[in-house]
């Protein structure tokens, strides 16, 4: 099934976005030490969907969360300046805080998630 299809059906295990009050926060899986930066799209983890980056950066003195978060903000077009690792900031599985307007940013992000997973 598509993501949008996934996200239709209200399977809210595949949507990895999650309102709150001061942003967005989203599911990432991360894969340091990469052979080149890419997002992969949102994809199926143990935690449910999660949007998969990889970076080359290594995971040593938060040099590869601070490469998933600048190659996020790239993709999403937000500054990396809105962009924080709420939680998991030594484990593959992360939440990401994209702070800013909940409602707009819901929306953009479900858009770009549907584009990259077509």
């Amino acid at each position: 099934l598509s993501f949008a299809t996934r996200l239709a059906t209200g399977d809210s295990e595949a949507d990895p976005f999650r309102l709150v009050p001061d942003g967005v926060l989203v599911r990432v899986m991360g894969a340091p030490k990469a052979s080149r930066n890419q997002i992969d799209g949102v994809v199926a983890s143990t935690q449910g969907s999660a949007v998969k980056v990889r970076v080359t950066a290594a995971p040593e003195n938060g040099k590869a969360n601070q490469a998933i978060l600048k190659l996020l903000a790239k993709a999403w077009h937000v500054p990396v300046s809105h962009l924080s690792v709420a939680s998991g900031q030594t484990d593959r599985h992360k939440t990401v805080l994209v702070a800013g307007n909940a409602a707009a940013q819901i929306d953009h992000l479900r858009k770009w998630a549907e584009d990259a997973n077509e």
